[in-house]
């Protein structure tokens, strides 16, 4: 697509794109998305997702993806792997352009030595700490290290010591020499190389000695020719160190754009405390549906679609911000409400008997699968003397304005017949209603009031045909909108966040559901069948997100 064709700018980073397209600053658009092989992907990755993909989609180019593993001892091949599976599942393909940082380890150290012998860097005996000690401060410059000034010989051959592993861990660094006086301290003589004897998933024990993420990341982009690094905002500052090593190199220098990460309320995305909730079992794991990784989002039974048009709402900005997660699950029931199936489920059942309707009798009521779809026709369901509803549709004695069912009322049952309660029956030692007694109309089949006004509809499910289900509740996994605001942010954990229900009845056509099928029951919400733990042996569902939808009201105000 020509930038003639192109639709008008909708943010700072596409103008800046098109404007180096139109005065042939570079001749195509190559992006790439960088992720650490060190965690799981969660929602804020996927803005840069589909920031980096999107780019390369609308302009013609392409997005490599590249992994930055430059750090064994935190990297896996599980990772990998989810990473990869995660960017398909958001709907994007990478092609043949996979790569690793891993790939250029050889020309990385090559150049390192460039810079040894051109006097650019050189190696260090100052532990961490007293390098940290020497650094400085935002307002006090820092002190050079009694090694800063070995000469070229001395550095070229305690290097290639370093390579060959004849130093302990910790005992030495390679550091460029660049200015222990400059006011971003990122340029005070930054680590290149640390000594860290632990095999790599993809090199194993070749190396012993590995790059550090400033050394490699911009090298990385040179080589691949990306055109447009486009980088979370707290590497705005780390770019005049990028730009000083590919100057010191000579080689291709990409442009570098920052932009405001994602900041969603109720969540932490620090994978450093993603993975500390995994560790100490506050989850069941990085795919527990309450985390915002893509693993958790999709087995929480959010869909791809969803999670794109809310990157694409919340647009792209140069300040930070926090949204609100209501925006979130609004674009999820936007696109669940058009295309997933209607279904009835009692999670709380409660025993209905209709007095009047024949024992032994069937009825095949037909109901709508889908309001919003008419081509997703119709369904038939068991009705019969004994049903089940929910608990809290019913009250023996009803507060103000209940509307649903108690003695000497009627109630509209979904798709069936209108009903109205007779009496109650309940357990002798402990008082608890263990079932409602009901009559019906046999004239009101379909909820035909027949000119009397009967303000309630209940959903039900019939006691002989109901399929037994557990039932999972999720809610928010933090208690306040900004939990990395708090002291510890594991103290704001939500102790609601999930509330198991076991003996849920489900209409019959829920029997055979597979994983990862998407469903709204009627008066509770959607909700997915588990990915992992479901079967038509065992059913398990999920809920997704609740019917209620707050942004909406938020957005009409």
């Amino acid at each position: 697509m020509s930038p003639e064709e192109t639709p008008k700018p909708s943010n700072f980073i596409r103008d800046m794109v098109l404007e180096d397209l139109r005065t042939g600053r570079f001749p195509g658009v190559v992006t790439r998305f960088p992720p650490e092989p060190n965690g799981y992907l969660h929602i804020g990755h996927a803005k840069a997702i589909c920031l980096d993909f999107g780019l390369a989609q609308e302009f013609g180019g392409r997005c490599h993806l590249r992994f930055d593993d430059t750090n064994p001892t935190k990297e896996s091949q599980e990772y990998v792997d989810a990473i990869m599976r995660d960017v398909r599942w958001l709907g994007f393909d990478w092609g043949a352009h996979l790569y690793h940082a891993s790939d250029y380890f050889d020309r990385l150290y090559e150049w390192a030595v460039q810079l040894i012998k051109a006097g650019r860097a050189y190696v260090d005996d100052l532990t961490a700490d007293e390098m940290r000690e020497t650094r400085g401060t935002l307002t006090q410059p820092g002190s050079e290290s009694p090694c800063r000034n070995r000469s070229v010989a001395e550095n070229l051959a305690l290097f290639e010591r370093m390579r060959r592993g004849e130093f302990p861990d910790g005992t030495k660094t390679l550091r460029a020499k660049i200015d222990m006086t400059a006011g971003n301290v990122n340029l005070r003589d930054p680590v290149m190389y640390r000594i860290r004897k632990a095999s790599h998933q993809r090199t194993g024990d070749t190396w012993c000695l590995y790059p550090m993420y400033d050394w490699a990341h911009g090298q990385s982009d040179s080589i691949e020719g990306i055109t447009h690094s486009l980088c979370t905002l707290e590497y705005e500052d780390h770019r005049p160190l990028y730009d000083w090593y590919l100057d010191a190199l000579g080689i291709y220098h990409p442009r570098q754009i920052e932009f405001a990460r994602l900041n969603l309320s109720h969540t932490v995305m620090s994978k450093r405390k993603l993975l500390m909730l995994v560790e100490e079992g506050a989850v069941s794991g990085w795919d527990d549906p309450r985390m915002p990784t893509l693993a958790g989002l999709r087995r929480r039974g959010y869909t791809p679609e969803s999670i794109r048009d809310f990157c694409e709402r919340i647009g792209i900005a140069k300040a930070d911000n926090l949204v609100d997660v209501a925006l979130l699950e609004h674009c999820l029931r936007e696109d669940l409400n058009k295309r997933v199936l209607r279904r009835m489920a009692v999670l709380r059942p409660l025993k209905l008997v209709i007095e009047n309707y024949p024992e032994g009798q069937v009825e095949e009521l037909e109901a709508v699968n889908n309001p919003e779809d008419p081509s997703a026709g119709t369904r038939q369901v068991p009705f019969s003397r004994v049903l089940y509803i929910e608990q809290d549709d019913f009250r023996e004695v009803p507060p103000a304005k209940y509307f649903r069912l108690s003695p000497g009322v009627e109630v509209r049952l979904r798709w069936a017949y209108i009903v109205k309660c007779t009496g109650v029956t309940k357990d002798p030692r402990t008082g608890e209603i263990t079932e409602v007694r009901c009559t019906y109309d046999p004239e009101s089949r379909g909820g035909d009031g027949r000119g009397r006004k009967v303000k309630g509809t209940i959903h039900w499910v019939s006691a002989a045909h109901a399929v037994d289900a557990e039932v999972r509740l999720y809610d928010h996994l933090f208690s306040v909108p900004r939990p990395d605001e708090a002291e510890d942010f594991k103290s704001v954990l939500n102790p609601a966040s999930l509330e198991v229900l076991r003996g849920s009845k489900l209409e019959p056509s829920l029997k055979d559901a597979a994983p990862e099928a998407r469903f709204q029951f009627e008066r509770q919400g959607y909700f997915v069948a588990d990915p992992k733990d479901s079967s038509p042996g065992r059913l398990v569902f999920n809920r997704t997100v609740g019917l209620r939808d707050t942004w909406a009201k938020i957005e009409k105000a």
